[in-house]
């Protein structure tokens, strides 16, 4: 049974036809996704235009280095068709490396791929001074489908379907040639060992090799045309995780991202933490008087001086509180230093905002305050929400201890402190005290009994 019988299914191949040659359901993706998605197919375009230029090379190499009849006396089209594959190639990739190709030129692309392999088939029987039929039996025919399946890069089926369909035709074009090339001998013959072992024509298997091209065009068209379904999913929803993990810290969407399971409510893990908190003094009632893009700006440029440190530090920030930001040191991203990495943390903000302060007195605006607090101990670092809303927070006694601690700077008349505990635990993990850090025992509002705090800076 020759290919062409194993294809005879009423409509399947109409049924393939509709099904790669649907238009796919992009309407709805944002500009941004679907200019993603252009910008792959153009990189796609500038490769299929390399490759291009490797196989005419080849195509080169082959003819130079091949014998030739009568000392190369014979006629042969075949460095004409190269130069100027050659010439349309170069074109075409100076065109896709500085500008988007048009589906027009890509077409014509297809066509000049098609000609330079027919031409070159075309010229072995002058070359060799051979039957016409004889071209129909080169092996190199099968580049064909090297040129359908580059099409494949750009994640196009109509652009498969076109090379498959002028490919099929190419070849149709070639027996029909050989056919009539000569009147009083067509070449065509019944007889199979003929066909295989001299010039001669067999209809069938000539037909073999265009089903094979188009069953082949139409296949590689099918799955191209799931791939693209995925293509344009992967791209839109990593779109949408870029997107999203802006609202929250780079660890915990990395967590997020690298989670072996949907992650839902109620799953956590013990850990020994810092909680880091910062805050402006009197910002309420300063935000009260201003305007609400100024309150906004004040925020914007307080966390872009104040965020960047407590990354450095290897913070992560659990949430922004209005003007608080609550970060934690050693539960998102488990730490041995993470005391430590919070003291240095809170030398670093002191620094940075005295130096907001003395700017902002030389620009003529009042100086900004800010409030800073550190404790520590054993935390749950976990999802916590409903179905359709959660977020990854701490929970724990040193949560709320922080939180009483940046209130209590004000009683004390610092800017910073952090309990006794965790000043010994950042020791403990290669913390340098700068001196001047006050020990005091003291009655922290909201907290049970009498805390040891140390003061690091007024």
């Amino acid at each position: 049974m020759t290919a062409a019988d194993s294809i005879r299914e009423p409509g399947l191949l109409s049924e393939i036809y509709q099904d790669v040659t649907a238009k796919p359901s992009t309407m709805s993706l944002p500009d941004r996704v679907m200019t993603a998605i252009s910008r792959q197919e153009d990189a796609s375009e500038v490769l299929i235009k390399l490759i291009q230029l490797a196989v005419v090379v080849i195509f080169g190499v082959l003819y130079a280095i091949s014998p030739k009849t009568d000392a190369g006396t014979a006629f042969s089209p075949v460095p004409y068709v190269l130069g100027g594959y050659f010439a349309a190639t170069v074109l075409g990739l100076v065109w896709a490396l500085n500008a988007r190709l048009p589906d027009w030129a890509v077409y014509i692309s297809i066509v000049l791929d098609m000609v330079l392999l027919m031409g070159l088939l075309l010229s072995y029987h002058i070359q060799y001074e051979q039957p016409a039929s004889f071209f129909l039996k080169a092996p190199t025919m099968l580049y064909v489908f090297i040129f359908i399946a580059l099409r494949s890069l750009r994640f196009r089926p109509r652009f498969v379907l076109a090379a498959g369909f002028t490919a099929a035709l190419g070849w149709l074009a070639m027996i029909f040639y050989v056919i009539r090339i000569d009147p009083e001998d067509s070449m065509i013959t019944r007889s199979y060992v003929e066909y295989l072992t001299g010039n001669s024509i067999l209809i069938g298997a000539e037909f073999d090799k265009i089903i094979t091209i188009l069953t082949v065009t139409f296949v590689l068209a099918l799955v191209l045309k799931r791939g693209r379904r995925l293509l344009v999913q992967a791209v839109a929803e990593s779109t949408a995780a870029h997107d999203l993990s802006r609202f929250f810290d780079e660890s915990v969407a990395t967590q997020i991202r690298g989670a072996d399971h949907e992650i839902s409510a109620g799953e956590g893990v013990k850990c020994e933490a810092a909680i880091l908190n910062v805050d402006i003094r009197g910002f309420t009632p300063m935000a009260a008087t201003m305007p609400p893009d100024d309150v906004m700006c004040l925020l914007a440029e307080y966390q872009a001086r104040i965020v960047p440190l407590i990354h450095k530090h290897g913070g992560t920030i659990d949430k922004f509180l209005g003007d608080g930001i609550m970060s934690t040191f050693g539960a998102a991203r488990p730490s041995d230093s993470y005391a430590a990495d919070a003291l240095h943390t809170v030398n670093e903000i002191v620094e940075v905002a005295d130096g907001w302060a003395r700017e902002r007195k030389r620009q003529g605006l009042e100086p900004i305050e800010i409030n800073v607090s550190v404790a520590s101990g054993p935390l749950v670092f976990g999802a916590v929400g409903g179905q359709n809303r959660l977020e990854y927070t701490v929970i724990g006694s040193a949560v709320n201890l922080a939180a009483k601690l940046e209130k209590h700077n004000k009683a004390l008349k610092a800017r910073a402190v952090t309990t006794g505990e965790t000043f010994d635990a950042a020791i403990a993990q290669g913390y340098r005290p700068r001196g001047g850090e006050d020990r005091v025992a003291t009655d922290v509002q909201g907290v049970a009994g009498e805390q040891e705090v140390v003061v690091l800076c007024y």
